[in-house]
């Protein structure tokens, strides 16, 4: 058992599993539970603890209805959720690089505790790691009416809740052979926005010095937006839309209503945009910390002192579609509509079909949306960074995989147990199409080292995007290959279309 120190108290952490010179803590307090009094309230100060506190769970998750492979569920009652994990293969005075992960899910589910996310083999590449828990739902990204005699309440919690998470890296992680000055923030999909909106965010101003996005999410709530889905929740959980009633409905209550809202949403194909995958909540542009979306703020030079490595995958969407969480079209009618529900010319469309000449309307249809999503919105959080002044990388995840059945795409969280180095946990199996070969482990120790390298200098080992828009993206693949892919060719059709920032 080795002992370290915190400002909360002392903590006890347990040797790796997987490489015995990694120590791991799990669940470690970072703020205090935001519930009773603290609800709907900015991050508190944990409560100190006397003697050594045991460190070997993870803690409880978010309030949410999912319910992960080989992750812990949500139980009504859990309320210390605002906690951290640390892998670390060094003592106090070691300085070592410091990655923290912050998990994605579409702000509404997802937790550290997810098999993909251990950071042993991170570790193992010389870097402190650290993963955590926030807000998420309501609780984290509700905007909460302020009404007249009553306290108002912060918008972006969530986001809150991952800034107080850096300040307690910054005050602590040195006590676990971290380097505070070094410290990079990484994260995936909503994760991935998440790390784009504290790169902007004066909140976060200093607490780390680069930052990792896979496969940043287009979704960034206005305040009309934000007001649109509270006064919805509220109706469906059968309360008044202000901070009172809101308060007198557990969370439970709130995660059921927003469950509702989402899928009265799906069900409707003349609902616009939240039809095609009604994701209802995100940061709040406009709402506290944050005053404009990551991108365009982004574009601005505010984070021109940041590195940032970028990824995203060649076929984004195709997960959703693979679980059923999103709208499948089976009609050119309905591609039509769709593309006129997210304000896209025809010609976008045209320009798919001639470079996807045999594929079916559902397959064009998740190729536009993948990359208006996530593909295009990523390429274009690099070319803004870059073109401010920042120092950027591109990399692009095209890895597929063929067998029986469904053929495995490079689909959205697929790069992610790669990255991590965690591809033999059989609940990351389905992401990468079953156990991993040979050439997956030699994949996925490319992508570490990539990480650590970028966490320890800010140079992952390959050209960084020019000012002036030129290009080297690095591919992650396992079959050998330059630094281009078809999946470019796209990148000029939305060009010349433009991309429209999507509210939730």
């Amino acid at each position: 058992m080795s002992v370290f120190t915190t400002s909360g108290g002392t903590v006890a952490g347990e040797l790796s599993s997987r490489d015995p010179r990694v120590t791991v803590l799990r669940g470690i307090p970072y703020a205090a539970p935001p519930f009773g009094t603290n609800r709907f309230r900015a991050p508190q100060p944990a409560e100190p603890w006397e003697g050594v506190r045991k460190c070997a769970a993870f803690g409880p998750v978010a309030p949410q209805s999912a319910e992960l492979p080989g992750a812990p569920a949500w139980s009504p009652g859990d309320e210390d959720i605002l906690s951290l994990n640390i892998w670390t293969p060094g003592r106090r005075g070691d300085a070592l690089p410091v990655l923290v992960w912050i998990h994605g899910g579409a702000y509404v589910f997802g937790s550290s505790a997810q098999p993909d996310f251990d950071g042993t083999a991170l570790a193992g590449h010389g870097l402190v790691v650290v993963t955590l828990n926030y807000r998420l739902g309501f609780e984290g990204f509700g905007h909460v009416p302020a009404m007249e005699g009553e306290e108002a309440c912060p918008d972006n919690r969530g986001l809150l809740d991952q800034i107080a998470a850096l300040r307690w890296v910054r005050d602590n992680i040195a006590g676990f052979g971290g380097d505070p000055d070094r410290v990079t923030v990484s994260g995936q999909s909503s994760g991935a926005t998440s790390v784009a909106c504290l790169m902007v965010m004066e909140g976060a101003r200093g607490l780390f010095r680069r930052a990792v996005a896979h496969s940043a999410v287009n979704a960034c709530a206005s305040l009309e937006s934000a007001a649109r889905t509270t006064t919805e929740v509220a109706a469906e959980a059968d309360v008044p839309a202000t901070r009172r009633g809101l308060l007198s409905a557990s969370p439970k209550v709130l995660v059921d209503a927003s469950d509702r809202v989402a899928e009265t949403y799906r069900r409707d194909p003349g609902s616009g945009q939240r039809h095609y995958d009604p994701a209802i909540y995100g940061p709040v542009a406009g709402g506290t910390g944050l005053p404009r979306d990551p991108l365009t703020a982004c574009g601005t030079g505010v984070a021109r002192d940041i590195d940032l490595m970028v990824c995203h995958a060649a076929d984004e969407y195709w997960l959703l579609d693979a679980v059923g969480s999103c709208a499948r079209l089976t009609t050119e009618r309905e591609l039509v509509v769709f593309a006129s529900d997210h304000r896209l010319p025809p010609s976008l469309l045209d320009d798919y079909r001639a470079r996807m000449r045999d594929a079916s309307v559902n397959e064009i249809y998740l190729a536009v949306y993948g990359d208006m999503l996530f593909g295009e919105y990523s390429s274009r959080l690099a070319d803004a960074h870059a073109g401010a002044g920042g120092r950027t990388y591109l990399s692009r995840f095209v890895r597929r995989r063929g067998g029986g059945g469904q053929p495995v795409r490079a689909w959205h969280c697929a790069d992610i147990p790669f990255a991590f180095g965690a591809l033999g946990d059989e609940n990351v199996h389905f992401l990468i199409g079953g156990p991993p070969g040979e050439a997956d482990h030699v994949l996925a120790g490319r992508m570490t080292r990539a990480w650590a390298s970028f966490a320890a200098t800010g140079e992952p080992g390959w050209s960084p995007v020019t000012s002036r828009g030129g290009e080297t993206v690095r591919i992650w693949d396992t079959e050998a290959g330059g630094d281009r892919h078809p999946w470019d060719a796209f990148r000029a059709p939305w060009r010349a279309a433009g991309l429209p920032l999507l509210t939730p």
